[in-house]
């Protein structure tokens, strides 16, 4: 199996996660305090239509990041696989308080161990990750830039809204975890 390939279904089984995370972990009104303020449709939308425009620019422009070199593809893939595997293991380890959108359920608690004990939000890291890969991928700048930068702003705007209700839930010891721990990056941002 080619690298294309490989890449091709790794991209699928990484849209058809998301779209599972969507249906599976979706907390009602019911379930907990609900403190999305938009932001998972803001996220959403900016997700799909860059990933779309990104593709579509790529498609009829050429390959014009670093001379469209063909050993980009296969770091594409590892970055990839890279993101998905951090993403997962922020999601997994966190079990039921897991929720694609911003909720606090009455029986969470603060997690700062695993990969939370290097970044605030792994699962939005690991996006990222998926991001840039899709635009390493295709292997022009500007589709790079778009498929990173669209929502790069929405998940900074959602990692806000989040911190707040965060902040609103667990109080000082947020407030304590967060001088400590880097959002996305760590040591960095």
């Amino acid at each position: 199996m080619n690298i294309s390939k490989m890449f091709e279904i790794l991209y699928w089984v990484w849209i058809a996660s998301e779209l599972f995370l969507q249906l599976a972990t979706r907390t009602s009104r019911s379930q907990g305090q609900l403190k999305d303020r938009g932001s998972l449709w803001l996220l959403l939308t900016a997700i799909f239509a860059s990933v779309w425009a990104a593709s579509y620019y790529s498609d009829t422009h050429p390959h014009n990041m670093l001379g469209g070199a063909h050993w980009l593809r296969p770091a594409a893939l590892v970055i990839m696989l890279a993101g998905f595997a951090i993403r997962w293991t922020a999601i997994l380890s966190l079990g039921s308080s897991f929720s694609t959108n911003v909720a606090i359920h009455s029986t969470q608690t603060l997690r700062t161990t695993g990969v939370y004990r290097w970044v605030r939000h792994p699962s939005y890291s690991g996006m990222l990750l998926n991001f840039a890969a899709v635009g390493i991928y295709q292997r022009n700048w500007i589709s790079l830039a778009i498929v990173l930068l669209f929502p790069t702003a929405a998940l900074i705007y959602r990692i806000h809204v989040e911190e707040s209700a965060l902040l609103e839930a667990f109080g000082a010891q947020y407030a304590d975890y967060s001088t400590t721990t880097r959002r996305l990056v760590p040591g960095i941002y």
